[in-house]
């Protein structure tokens, strides 16, 4: 038994801790849970817990269905009071193993360690730092649904729930040792931004499902819905998560060269030429709903031409230059993401991008200096500037061909996920909007 386990037993006994939640997630990056009584916890960090993995889905095949949760103790943490609905409550993230102790295949938390390990082992550390942004919002008497204020970007509204509500949402994950860079209120009514302090590429993909559940649980406690939908209202901005990536080589920043444009260097050159060579391949993870392309494609800043720039905010990658001169913050943006996405999936193919890129020595197209959106097709064809999908369905299709996708998420996830949004876009295709009914029966 290694030290960390060690240590998490000894806390279960010294916190008195009554029941362990083993965390893990489907392939559509759903947070699942099992409970297990203190007493059980060092079995399963010897053999693992046994559940029915077919009942998951993505995750296996009905006639594969047993499979194992080994737990991460470097993950252990104790769940404030309301979150775990008592006291004496923590929480692990697990691996999915097989009966044999073999990774399993579909496991989104193994899809990224098998991308980090690549990245290790061509000299790299992954930091990622995500800017999460959400809508507060209930439902009126007639049931539909309403956002929480009425407020706009950076708005500070006296008495408004908002700030209120973000103070407490960041307290608490504080208090679970996930650190908060700042928040404010978005430009949407009802909508906010969280933007967590940048860690590993796998700590951050667990502290984002941790932070969905911390914002869910207290927006139920004062009498809201927290969303990630990534376009809820048709004429307010969509919710994005903007996530930064640097990869470092030890202590150094491996994206910062004094010398370099932009103070960008030839590896973070490379990689952000990967990002735009198969953005569209991977588009479909980033953004895996039907409802991600109204964002995409619903302006407000959202990123839909395939265009890198400094402070071009219609770009879908950006080189932030906050802090000019200072190695430790040379890092690039990638927009596309939105606050729906798998993170372990999403992180993955990004990375996996980016280092093809680095790895075949991509050559940087020119950066986009106008507002994409502003230009005509025309002046962006000439410039060479590629549409991201407009749609699920055309992002699916430009997946299927992806060899970067299909060998990072692996032949069993990559085709799950297919059928997965496949059945998705056909079912969104079979509706009947209120759009629809309107624009064909007329009352006179």
């Amino acid at each position: 038994m290694d030290k960390q386990q060690e240590y998490v037993l000894r806390a279960i006994e010294e916190r008195d801790i009554r029941f362990v939640r083993l965390w893990f997630t489907d392939v559509r990056g759903q947070l699942k849970s099992v409970a297990i009584a203190p007493a059980e916890v060092e079995g399963a960090f010897e053999e693992g817990i046994g559940f029915d993995g077919s009942a998951v889905e993505g995750l296996t095949r009905v006639y594969e269905s047993d499979m194992l949760l080994a737990p991460d103790p470097s993950t252990f943490l104790v769940l404030p009071t309301y979150l775990g609905r008592d006291e004496g409550v923590a929480r692990m993230f697990c691996d999915v193993l097989t009966p044999d102790g073999q990774v399993a295949r579909t496991d989104p938390r193994a899809v990224l360690e098998r991308q980090l390990e690549r990245v290790a082992n061509a000299g790299f550390t992954c930091y990622v730092h995500p800017e999460i942004e959400f809508y507060l919002v209930k439902r009126n008497a007639d049931g539909q649904i309403v956002p929480s204020d009425r407020a706009g970007f950076f708005d500070h509204v006296a008495g408004g729930t908002a700030h209120d509500f973000r103070r407490r949402a960041i307290e608490v994950l504080e208090q679970m040792g996930i650190s908060v860079e700042f928040s404010h209120h978005e430009g949407g009514p009802g909508q906010n931004e969280i933007d967590l302090r940048f860690a590993d590429a796998l700590s951050m993909a667990d502290n984002i499902m941790t932070f969905r559940a911390v914002v869910e649980e207290i927006a139920l406690e004062e009498g809201y819905i927290a969303t990630f939908m990534p376009k809820p209202f048709k004429d307010q901005p969509g919710s994005g998560m903007h996530t930064h990536f640097s990869l470092f080589e030890g202590e150094r920043n491996a994206f910062f060269d004094p010398a370099g444009e932009y103070q960008l260097s030839a590896v973070g050159r490379s990689f952000v030429a990967g990002l735009l060579r198969h953005a569209s391949e991977i588009t479909a993870v980033t953004n895996q709903h039907v409802n991600s392309y109204k964002r995409l494609w619903g302006e407000d800043e959202a990123p839909s031409y395939i265009s890198w720039g400094q402070t071009n905010r219609s770009s879908l990658v950006r080189v932030p230059t906050h802090k000019p001169g200072k190695a430790q913050s040379a890092r690039i943006e990638y927009r596309a993401l939105d606050s729906a996405a798998n993170p372990y999936l999403a992180f993955a193919v990004i990375l996996a991008a980016g280092m093809k890129g680095i790895e075949e020595g991509y050559e940087l197209p020119a950066e986009a200096n106008n507002d994409v959106w502003a230009l005509s097709e025309v002046e962006r064809r000439a410039l060479g500037i590629q549409a991201l999908p407009t749609s699920l369905k055309s992002a699916v299709a430009q997946m299927a061909n992806s060899d970067v996708v299909a060998d990072t998420l692996g032949e069993d996830a990559f085709a799950f996920f297919m059928r997965d949004k496949e059945s998705e876009w056909r079912a969104y295709d079979r509706e009947i909007t209120n759009f629809e009914l309107n624009q064909f029966i007329t009352q006179f």
